[in-house]
């Protein structure tokens, strides 16, 4: 089930009418100089929201799988996409859906659910762009569905030349812009809602590039001759060699994508991604055309990271090359989010990720705040731009204006006017709120001394959003507790009334003391104490305000069903030092009590020592292990939640516990422990056979990795060879190695040496070696390969280079290098990643073997 208000449905209509009736609705056009504007101001035009795929592909058959409503699914998605201040959509039309073989277009589900959608975005003030075309399959992350689509008669790269598929193209594109939606009693190409069309979705464009502009300029006529007068666009950051007939052609705008760190990882990417978002170069920006065309980003994502930082500080990069239309791909419906089937790489959604969603929301007014063409300096300098601020650090995005005071996660900055706030949205505290849930909230001043707040359910990852995704696998869980809330707020004072504008909207008001009042997720107007009477007459759940009703709310019902433990082990520790344990415990209920046992403990045994891990906040517990419980060797240990006469046992998540006479051998946590002066050890391949990630420039080469023993007297070691494609090919191996340091930074500060074992290497005679650190900055120095077994690089002569940005962005044309231009010294306890790479030229015959790597 879902929380849902049960008027929206008769105030969608008053909103729509405010919206979307009137004497005139402006519309967008494109000047002379690029510039999308707004008909009736001539005021630049400004937009920023998602992609959100539900009516087509798998997001259609999963909703049907789960048993759902779609247009339930689709109301209950875009009021929150009003909360979060998108006022842009963008959606590329699954073709093989919507056409026959021979481009007519069909009146169907998919159909009709794009047109609700459209009407039900038009209620809330949000437009819309439309690309007509995918022209690929309708399957992943399943098998492709037979359609009968005229798409699926072609290859892709096919679809753009074939002289059949460009008259279906034709046929399909004129009847699309020609639709007429039943829900707003418009053509497409007459709602003002509908911003303009993008012919297709990422062509394969090959052969002549003439024969490209005359492809594109087909389109448009057959656009035009259905009657379409709106802004039409093209893409032009695929096919390079294509890109002077792109701007040939006569489209009005050209439309960009931007992955700054790769797809498809399977696992959560971590690092200071800051330097990969600092530049947007676009090499072909000289050529004759391009400064007439409109700039929109139809797809946008920082993929496989959960931080709450990035979106901010791609909507400034964007906005300082002037682009006016920022979709981010994809948001994920309410309805699936729980389990992130619908785009594994990507994972957006106001109840399930909420600090990234509150990022969105600032990142919506970094598109509004700042000026086209506004430049703020180079990283680190534009962490700092307007009233903005992100940082990897603190892992946080901030909008601080006099009357706003948006924050994705917790934070100590003090808001620059509290008296003259207005709005203000979160995770976790701040200067003006305390509050150990992990849900979003929003404050929306309503008049002087009148809010409204709205309070989300707690959403508590459970497992990686980013592996294979199943709709079996919960990624996060959602839970419903009661939590108090601490305001400062001066307009609201210490001692302010609190009335419930959903569940028990009949309970008395009641008042908050000292500010703290206790609130579950749902709706409350805050009214100041000589307020309350008048502002709950003037103000009832029923009113609409802005682009909502007051009582309106949507969040997924709880599904914490059983006890969930999410821990992630220290990798290795020093002997004889406290240890303390973190983990996150999350269920139906907050558990009696939660205990740690080692492998040490015995049903047997009169004495087993035990630490118990106390709540310190929301869903975080704590505790520590006493220094004689962590010896050298292998610390191993489970946890164990004690909840209304019930225990299990993690990370086996096995009713029982250890103790227990019948409890199996359990599985366990593990913690290596060293003495204080050993090594730091970073790659070890006798103990982790997980290879380094490896990277090649250009991507058409690769590094090919095998874990192997060569002989039983041999050190065990990674084995590598490379498929090379081209000249000036560099190799590249990475790791993440922060959480491997984290618990050894007095070792790590006295370490003078990075030694690499490299038991093997032909054809290779150096490389270079060194860290990317929590600052973004990369170091690195030259080892001659070939000699000893064991290479020895002094910290000391590592020197500040270009960071490569690894993985591989997209487009294909971004610079593969941040290069810093204010010099920071290298600190060994900053370390976050170990990058090595080839110098010169490498033959086909290279091979390397890395045994293991550390700092001593």
């Amino acid at each position: 089930m879902m929380k849902r208000t049960s008027f929206i449905a008769f105030f969608a209509v008053a909103i729509a009418m405010a919206h979307a009736q009137g004497p005139t609705v402006p519309t967008v056009y494109v000047d002379d100089q690029g510039v999308m504007r707004w008909s009736d101001t001539r005021q630049e035009a400004a937009f920023y929201g998602v992609n959100y795929c539900l009516p087509f592909a798998h997001g259609y058959r999963a909703i049907g799988y789960l048993g759902k409503d779609h247009k339930a699914a689709i109301d209950r998605d875009v009021y929150h996409f009003a909360r979060l201040g998108f006022n842009a959509y963008r959606i590329h039309i699954w073709d093989v859906e919507l056409s026959d073989s021979v481009g007519n277009l069909l009146e169907n589900q998919h159909l009709d659910l794009l047109d609700y959608l459209i009407a039900k975005l038009r209620e809330r003030g949000i437009r819309t762009v439309i690309t007509c075309m995918t022209t690929f399959g309708n399957g992943y992350p399943e098998r492709n569905e037979p359609t009968g689509g005229f798409s699926y008669r072609y290859d892709k790269c096919e679809v753009h030349s074939h002289p059949e598929a460009i008259r279906a193209q034709e046929r399909y594109v004129s009847q699309l812009v020609q639709h007429r939606n039943p829900y707003t009693g418009l053509a497409y190409h007459d709602d003002p809602y509908i911003v303009g069309f993008e012919i297709n979705n990422e062509p394969c464009h090959t052969g002549d590039p003439a024969q490209t502009r005359d492809y594109i300029n087909r389109m448009l006529a057959a656009i035009k001759e259905a009657g379409n007068t709106k802004p039409v666009f093209y893409n032009v950051s695929h096919n390079m060699d294509h890109v002077g007939a792109y701007f040939d052609s006569a489209v009005q705008g050209a439309t960009y994508q931007w992955y700054p760190i790769g797809l498809v990882a399977g696992f959560t990417r971590k690092g200071n991604f800051l330097p990969y978002l600092d530049q947007y170069s676009i090499p072909f920006s000289t050529l004759g055309g391009f400064d007439g065309k409109a700039k929109i980003v139809y797809e946008f994502d920082p993929a496989d990271a959960a931080y709450t930082y990035l979106y901010p500080a791609m909507a400034r990069t964007f906005r300082s090359q002037g682009f006016q239309w920022i979709t981010q791909f994809a948001y994920d419906p309410i309805d699936l989010a729980r389990y992130n089937t619908d785009y594994q790489t990507h994972y957006l959604n106001l109840a399930y990720t909420p600090g990234k969603a509150i990022s969105m929301k600032i990142a919506a007014e970094v598109a509004r705040r700042v000026d086209r063409g506004e430049s703020f300096g180079a990283y680190p300098a534009d962490t700092l731009f307007g009233e903005f601020l992100v940082s990897h650090k603190q892992d946080l995005s901030v909008l601080n204006s006099d009357t706003v005071f948006f924050y994705s996660n917790h934070t100590a900055v003090p808001p620059r006017a509290r008296e003259k706030l207005t709005a203000v949205a979160g995770c976790g505290s701040s200067p003006l709120v305390s509050y150990e849930g992990t849900g979003a909230y929003f404050l929306d001043r309503l008049e002087p001394g009148v809010w409204r707040l709205e309070v989300m359910p707690d959403a508590v990852a459970v497992a990686d959003p980013y592996a294979k995704p199943s709709l079996s696998r919960e990624a996060v869980t959602i839970a419903w507790n009661t939590w108090p809330m601490q305001l400062r707020l001066p307009d609201l004072g210490s001692g302010f009334g609190v009335v419930p504008l959903t569940g028990e909207t009949d309970a008395a008001p009641s008042r908050a003391d000292e500010g703290t009042l206790t609130v579950r997720p749902g709706v409350y107007l805050l009214c100041r104490e000589d307020a309350v009477d008048e502002a709950t007459r003037r103000w009832t759940a029923a009113t609409p305000w802005r682009s909502i009703a007051l009582g309106e709310y949507v969040a997924p019902e709880a599904h914490a069903s059983t006890f969930s433990v999410v821990h992630t082990p220290a990798e290795t520790v020093n002997a004889g030092v406290p240890l303390t344990v973190q983990a996150t415990v999350v269920g139906p209920s907050l558990p009696d009590s939660v205990v740690l046992y080692t492998d040490r403990v015995s049903f047997w045994s009169a004495s087993n020592p035990r630490v118990l891990l106390k709540r310190t906040a929301g869903y975080r517990y704590e505790g520590t292990i006493p220094p004689e419980m962590v010896a050298t060797g292998t610390l191993r240990y489970t946890v164990t939640v004690y909840a209304d006469g019930h225990t299990t046992t993690f990370p086996d998540n096995r009713p029982g516990a250890p103790l227990d006479w019948d409890y199996p051998v359990p599985h366990y946590w593990h913690t290596g422990v060293v003495s204080a002066d050993y090594p730091v050890v970073l790659v070890d391949a006798a103990a982790d056979g997980a290879l380094l990630e490896t990277y090649a420039m250009p991507e058409t080469s690769a590094v090919v990795g095998q874990h192997r023993w060569d002989h039983p007297s041999a050190h065990k070691a990674w084995h590598y060879t490379f498929a090379k494609h081209g000249s000036n090919t560099r190799f590249f191996w990475r790791r993440y190695v922060a959480d491997a340091v984290a618990n050894r930074k007095e070792r790590l500060a006295g370490a003078t040496h990075l030694c690499l074992a490299v038991p093997g290497a032909k054809a290779l005679d150096s490389l270079a070696v060194g860290f990317t650190t929590t600052d973004g900055y990369t170091y690195s120095a030259q080892v001659a390969l070939g000699g000893a077994p064991v290479v020895k690089v002094p910290l000391s002569a590592l020197r500040l280079g270009d960071t490569p940005l690894l993985p591989a962005p997209y487009p294909v044309f971004l610079d593969r290098y941040f290069s810093p231009t204010v010099p920071l010294p290298f600190d060994p306890t900053a370390i976050e990643s170990l990058v090595l790479h080839t110098l010169g030229a490498v033959t086909q015959d290279a091979e390397l073997a890395i045994a293991s790597i550390w700092l001593e």
